[in-house]
């Protein structure tokens, strides 16, 4: 589908306007809605190029600034070791109950948006990937796919760095896709292990695959990048969400069947 990539909002929250860009089919009609989340860089051009794929897939794609309330809307941080650093001193600075609300800040727009059917899924990479997993424990969330998922197994999300995301498991009721790369130092074996156990236990409904992969694997820049992995992962996460939130009712445009020569 051609779609639209030019349109955002700031959506209010309890610590300020959220910039949140928006991707959606130009054809007439209502989508499902998805909620994609960055990596501690923001909204890239590999997040851009990603949240567009979705949408031309037939999505309302919002993807919001994560770290609204530290950085002027519109920031972008570098792919490099001054950009992660900054990254990832703003993931601990930030009030984890402030990640929670930005998440239904979000749901809620698109559930609201004349353009959505009300269908709800969420997707996210690296930090996104966690955010991803606390959002599908909103209630209203039916699919879930978060890409290797940082700081899950050891409760390092937001300040304090002693976040409940193992603890709150069991508030997930959609349909969870975990996707991680074995030769990722971020998320270790045993890290992987841990969560794996512990959505066992709790009874979720999730998929799991590992790939061969370091770190960044999805990125569409930089060395670690691997394409024909990426497409393999798109297409599970599109077969995920296409299952649990439906196609949506698009209306098809009316064309001429003349044909002039």
């Amino acid at each position: 589908m051609i779609i639209t990539d030019t349109e955002s909002v700031d959506l209010g929250t309890s610590t300020g306007p959220m910039r949140t860009y928006l991707f959606r089919p130009v054809a007439e009609g209502r989508y499902p809605g998805l909620v994609l989340y960055s990596e501690i860089f923001q909204v890239t051009g590999p997040i851009r190029r990603a949240a567009a794929m979705l949408a031309s897939h037939g999505f309302v794609v919002a993807v919001p600034e994560i770290y609204h309330e530290l950085e002027p809307a519109g920031t972008v941080l570098a792919y490099d070791e001054a950009g992660a650093a900054r990254g990832n001193r703003h993931k601990t600075t930030k009030e984890l109950s402030s990640y929670d609300g930005d998440a239904r800040a979000a749901l809620d727009y698109l559930r609201s948006s004349p353009h959505c059917t009300g269908k709800l899924g969420v997707m996210g990479i690296c930090i996104g990937g966690h955010l991803a997993f606390r959002a599908a424990m909103q209630p209203d969330v039916l699919a879930a796919t978060c890409f290797y998922a940082t700081d899950i197994h050891k409760r390092g999300l937001g300040k304090g760095m002693h976040d409940d995301s193992l603890d709150r498991i069991g508030e997930i009721t959609g349909e969870l896709l975990m996707i991680w790369g074995r030769q990722d130092p971020h998320i270790p074996r045993e890290g992987r292990s841990l969560i794996y156990n512990a959505l066992s236990e709790a009874g979720v409904h999730f998929q799991w695959h590992e790939f061969n992969a370091a770190h960044a694997f999805l990125r569409d820049e930089g060395p670690r990048y691997d394409p024909a992995a990426g497409r393999i992962c798109y297409d599970m996460a599109l077969e995920l969400f296409k299952r649990k939130l439906g196609e949506g009712d698009r209306r098809a445009a009316a064309t001429s069947t003349e044909t002039k020569h």
